[in-house]
């Protein structure tokens, strides 16, 4: 490979992305005066009479607050406030958004008060600039999550679930706060690399799962096309790199090839009559990335690196235009999407179409009108861009907001639904990665529907309305019935068969459905029709699992510790987190653990070696014997009370560990025991080694067990298994089978067995029945 210098890197780098006016921005230090004057060139290029006296009063006053502070590149750090500004004037925003952007760090990193900036500057300015510093802990609070001695992942999930929420709150007050954070973290990720490695990585990471899906919902591509770049690059740096290298040598012939292609449908256009305006588009490095990943192919293999973009006045001359290029190359079938009949939920709008080059090269062609390609590369920030009216004042363009932020709607419907942090983050993510893959489908009416890809009558149906799905008992298809698992095609009609007898939706459904709006009303009826049942349960699930672990639940079960676990994992309220815990959504073990490390933190009640051993000595047994009946020595001690743990049954040959009860002696559990791993810091100090007997007789006694099958069910299975045991004089003391909607079978066998060796005999044996997948033990 031939060697390219950096400086031809950096200008390919440039070629591919949308900065390339305001890069000398972040390539090397520039004062901030110049910046100053960048920024109101970029104001006039869309509003050429715009009053900037707001923008340069907002410049002013942050140049004076920030005066004597620094970024980490050394640079003054009013020079972040002004690119931020400069981004947003790229975006054509209004001119309390511009001025908000100069703002946006005086509340949190000078002494500037709300009242000041109120007085300054007026309540819409303070709205935007509040809500943008409200987000600011986002990486923050993750960051202090990740230094701290007893952080954990789970932990800086439940933080990063926590500022969605504040994100998306934000957004309910005013979008272009969010416009403002994405602005925010463009600039951040084009100056990464004054950052140390583990700030790169945790920032490209948090900002390729939430900042670039939010930035693609919102419809700007402006802004999502380089955050995405930029997160490969610090992410992926060698195969960003690589992908730079191989696009540069590349280069004349791609050229070439996209310059006669261009030319060519121009002259073709023209020649019937119409106005347009045609350009070839540079595919971006991570849609490159993401292709070659995808398709496992080499960039050799790729020769769609670029699309032809033609732009027309009406949506009438696009299918004329569509028309002309079908006529001129030939399209590949199935390759062919109308976004401006069925529009993606982001209000994006195009036809799209692959053609035959003329020397056999496939290439793309997307058709839209001006205001189409507006929409496709601001998004929703396209509505406040000023326009002249008659009498010379700025007016806002009007749009249907409750058309456009139908899914920002959608996200504070589940915030209000939601207790848990967790299960928001799961949910708004997986409603990301489902976006870009959607299904159009009608309702008998008519209307069209847009749902992730693979989704059901059941999705189709909560999307109508939730009312519809609880009461939904059958599905129609272009006319003919189908099953509740029918997955919808592009174009199918579909109605829904509803019964005012229907009992509600079932929790199969959960495993059905792809939408997550759906997943959320399932979960939201059963929360709330069955809640009272969920209270209950949940109480004696926390009761029996305290008492499992010697835990008296009435020292623990007060509120100063109540709070904790509302506040760790966002309820409102302690009937809201036993509700959860009653339908499983959340473990008892992790409420019991939590508010007992809470309590010994209050009574700091250390134990020491003499107390164990005085524990030990309180439950010696009265046998005069050398050998222990349970065949356990403890810490050097034969004859010691000892009972084996129900979670994991440990039976000889299993590695054990001891825990020291309070008042039942020890507790003997399997070192993979999951109770083992989720013990405190504080309870760790309670285990105590423990062993078999060097000379136990397997013989001797027999050890409960448990194993779970995993099988293709069919008839006669459990048939087979049972006359295995038999076979082996073996007793099955309990048995239980379930089978999901995959046909596969969970089969629970609980019975007597003399020692490791003869439990993995038969295990081995039942692994030759037919259509048994695996084998495992229970571990907790």
């Amino acid at each position: 490979m031939a060697d390219i210098s950096k400086e031809e890197l950096e200008k390919i780098e440039k070629e591919f992305h949308s900065h390339a006016d305001s890069i000398k921005a972040i390539k090397e230090f520039v004062s901030p005066d110049d910046l100053y004057e960048e920024l109101i060139e970029s104001i006039k290029k869309y509003h050429p009479s715009a009053d900037t006296s707001l923008v340069e009063k907002a410049y002013k006053w942050a140049f004076d607050s920030h005066q004597g502070q620094v970024r980490k590149s050394g640079e003054p750090y009013i020079a972040h406030p002004l690119c931020v500004a400069i981004i947003l004037a790229e975006l054509e925003m209004d001119k309390e958004t511009i001025a908000a952007g100069l703002l946006h760090d005086v509340l949190e990193d000078t002494a500037a008060t709300k009242e000041e900036l109120e007085e300054e500057f007026g309540a819409e300015v303070l709205l935007l600039v509040d809500g943008v510093t409200k987000l600011k802990h986002l990486h923050l609070s993750q960051k202090e999550k990740k230094t701290g001695k007893n952080k954990t992942a789970t932990d800086r999930l439940e933080m990063q679930a926590e500022n969605l929420r504040k994100m998306f709150l934000a957004m309910a007050k005013d979008i272009r706060v969010i416009i403002i954070k994405l602005a925010d973290r463009l600039h951040n990720m084009r100056t990464l690399r004054y950052q140390s490695k583990e700030a790169q990585t945790r920032i490209a990471r948090e900002t390729q799962e939430i900042y670039c899906p939010i930035a693609q919902r919102l419809g700007i591509s402006k802004i999502k096309i380089e955050l995405e770049d930029l997160s490969l690059k610090y992410l992926e740096p060698e195969a960003y790199y690589d992908l730079v290298e191989k696009v540069a040598l590349r280069k004349s012939v791609r050229d070439d090839y996209i310059k006669s292609l261009v030319e060519k449908v121009d002259e073709q256009v023209k020649k019937a009559g119409f106005v347009a305006d045609v350009s070839g588009r540079a595919k971006h490095f991570f849609s490159i990335y993401k292709k070659m990943l995808n398709q496992n192919k080499t960039i050799d293999q790729i020769y769609d690196l670029f699309a032809i973009r033609i732009l027309v006045d009406s949506i009438k001359d696009c299918y004329a235009v569509l028309g002309i290029m079908h006529e001129m190359y030939k399209p590949i079938p199935g390759r062919f999407k109308d976004y401006i009949a069925m529009p993606k939920p982001n209000m994006y709008q195009s036809l799209h179409t692959t053609l035959i080059g003329p020397s056999g090269q496939p290439f793309e062609i997307q058709i839209r009108t001006y205001e189409m390609h507006r929409t496709a590369e601001y998004g929703i920030a396209a509505h406040w861009k000023y326009k002249e009216a008659n009498n010379g004042m700025e007016t806002k363009t009007t749009v249907s907001e409750e058309e456009k932020l139908s899914w920002l709607r959608q996200i504070l419907e589940w915030q209000q639904d939601m207790a848990d942090n967790k299960e928001f983050l799961k949910l708004l993510k997986s409603d990301l990665d489902l976006f870009s893959d959607t299904v159009f489908c009608f309702t008998p009416s008519g209307d069209v529907k847009n749902l992730p890809n693979g989704s059901t009558p059941i999705d189709f149906a909560y999307s109508i309305h939730s009312a519809v799905g609880n009461k939904m008992v059958g599905a129609r298809v272009n006319g003919k019935l189908v099953p509740i698992d029918y997955t919808i095609k592009n174009g199918d009609r579909i109605e829904i068969i509803t019964s005012g007898n229907s009992r509600g939706p079932s929790r199969d459904w959960l495993s059905i459905v792809r939408s997550t709006q759906a997943k959320n009303k399932i979960n939201q009826w059963f929360r709330s029709e069955l809640k009272e049942e969920n209270i209950a349960k949940g109480k004696e699930l926390l009761l029996s699992c305290a008492k499992g672990k010697g835990i008296d639940f009435s020292d623990i079960n007060k509120p100063e510790y109540q709070e904790k676990i509302l506040r760790k994992y966002g309820f409102h309220d302690w009937k809201s987190c036993l509700a959860t815990v009653g339908h499983g959504g959340l473990k008892e073990s992790q409420v019991i653990n939590k508010m007992f490390e809470e309590y010994q933190k209050d009574h700091l009640v250390r134990i020491t070696d003499e107390e164990v051993a005085e524990n030990i000595a309180e439950n010696k047994t009265q046998t005069e014997h050398r050998r222990s009946k349970s065949g356990i020595v403890v810490k050097g001690l034969y004859d010691v009370a000892v009972h084996f743990s129900k979670c994991c049954s440990p039976v000889p040959g299993d590695e054990i560990v001891g825990f020291v009860t309070r008042g039942r002696g020890v507790s003997i559990h399997r070192t993979d025991c999951i109770n083992i791993f989720n013990l405190s810091e504080i309870e760790r100090e309670r285990l105590i080694e423990a062993e078999w007997q060097a000379d136990i007789n397997e013989q001797d006694c027999e050890y409960f067990t448990e194993i779970n099958l995993y099988c293709q069910d069919r008839s006669g299975l459990l048939v087979d298994i049972s006359k295995i045991f038999t076979e082996r004089n073996i007793n099955i003391t309990g048995l239980f089978s379930k089978t999901n909607k995959q046909g596969i079978a969970t089969i629970n066998v609980s019975f007597y067995t003399k020692g490791k060796r003869e439990m993995n005999s038969l295990i081995e044996r039942l692994k030759q029945v037919d259509s048994i997948i695996d084998i495992r033990r229970t571990t907790g």
